[in-house]
C-alpha cells in the first residue's frame, strides 16, 4: 500500500508541474487583440488555433488527473487506522522528550548581586 500511494503522490506532483507549466505558457483571451493589431506574433508551433486547442486539452486532461489523485489520497489517508498511524506531528509528540526545567538558583548573599567591573 506504501508503494501505491508513493506512485500516487508522484504521479499528483508530476501532474501539477505540467499544469503550471502548461498554464504559463498558454496566452490568454487579450492577447488575440494584441496580435490583431500587430502588437504581437501571432505564429507558433502548432499555429493560430491549433495551440489553443491542443494546450486547453492537455491542461483539461492534467487537471482530470491531478484531481483523481488528490481524491485517491484524501481516501487513503483518511482509511488509515488509527491506533498507531498518525499525522507525522503526533508521532514527533510522542517520541520528543520532555523540556528539562532549569531552576535558578538563589544568590548567597546580597554581595553577589552588585556587578563588578
Amino acid at each position: 500500500m506504501s508503494v501505491f500511494l508513493t506512485i500516487l503522490l508522484a504521479v499528483q506532483m508530476i501532474t501539477a508541474v505540467a499544469m503550471i507549466g502548461l498554464i504559463l505558457v498558454q496566452h490568454g483571451k487579450g492577447a488575440d487583440m494584441g496580435a490583431a493589431f500587430g502588437s504581437g506574433g501571432s505564429g507558433s508551433l502548432f499555429g493560430a488555433s491549433g495551440s489553443a486547442n491542443f494546450l486547453s486539452r492537455t491542461t483539461a486532461v492534467l487537471a482530470t488527473l491531478f484531481f483523481a489523485c488528490t481524491l485517491l489520497l484524501a481516501y487513503f489517508g483518511a482509511a488509515r487506522p488509527a491506533a498507531g498511524s498518525g499525522s507525522v506531528l503526533e508521532g514527533a509528540a510522542v517520541t520528543a522528550p520532555a523540556p528539562a526545567v532549569v531552576v535558578p538558583a538563589a544568590p548567597a548573599s546580597g554581595a553577589a548581586q552588585i556587578p563588578s567591573k
